[in-house]
């Protein structure tokens, strides 16, 4: 039988520093945190679901609160805008160029490894839907960042039923896609997004 994905339980060695006044902001509208730190330096963090604009205020809140150094893909020409450039780089942007030969994947998987030798963080964080419109499943890019690279993935969530933003789930993955994400949805199940209607399934697209 192959390896199976794996929940990592125990305390969380990574801890930081997040803003009190953005963990003040949302609990004063209404929001429960929930994050204890990272297991490690390096990984990657899906946020689930995305099905709203407001996800991505929510998702900035929230990074600030739990005080996540996190990065995200943008496409490299954003970053050649003046001002605009500076401030996507500033919020953890990384330029990548889609039409490199290497791919996508690769040039992460690169980044992390670099990360790992120089004993950096570096945490990926993106919604794997790719979309809030509803869609048949998640984009694969993150999952084989996360598979090559051998790092964990954070499974964050904005549950709008609960008015609940939470961190706190991470999982060594086995590599094969219909156990890591069958895990994935159970534990997601009950998350409610803000437009449930345009959830979708936890799979990845065929």
């Amino acid at each position: 039988m192959g390896a199976r994905p794996q929940v990592l339980r125990g305390a969380m060695p990574v801890k930081a520093r997040g803003s009190r006044l953005a963990r003040g902001l949302l609990r004063l509208a209404g929001w429960e945190l929930a994050f204890d730190g990272l297991p490690c330096k390096q990984g990657v963090i899906m946020a689930y679901p995305h099905t709203s604009n407001w996800d991505f205020v929510l998702g900035l809140m929230a990074k600030w609160a739990f005080g996540l150094n996190v990065k995200f893909w943008g496409k490299d020409s954003l970053f050649r805008v003046p001002l605009f450039g500076a401030w996507v780089r500033w919020l953890g942007g990384v330029p990548v160029n889609r039409s490199s030969a290497s791919g996508l994947v690769a040039d992460t998987v690169d980044r992390v490894r670099a990360a790992q030798a120089a004993d950096e963080e570096f945490w990926l964080a993106l919604a794997p839907e790719g979309t809030r419109a509803y869609v048949e499943g998640w984009r694969s890019g993150a999952y084989h960042v996360a598979v090559q690279a051998g790092v964990p993935v954070g499974l964050a969530y904005f549950d709008f039923g609960r008015k609940r933003v939470g961190l706190t789930c991470f999982v060594q993955l086995s590599g094969d896609p219909a156990q890591d994400l069958a895990l994935f949805a159970d534990y997601l199940a009950s998350c409610r997004g803000k437009r449930p209607e345009l959830a979708s399934p936890v799979r990845l697209k065929t």
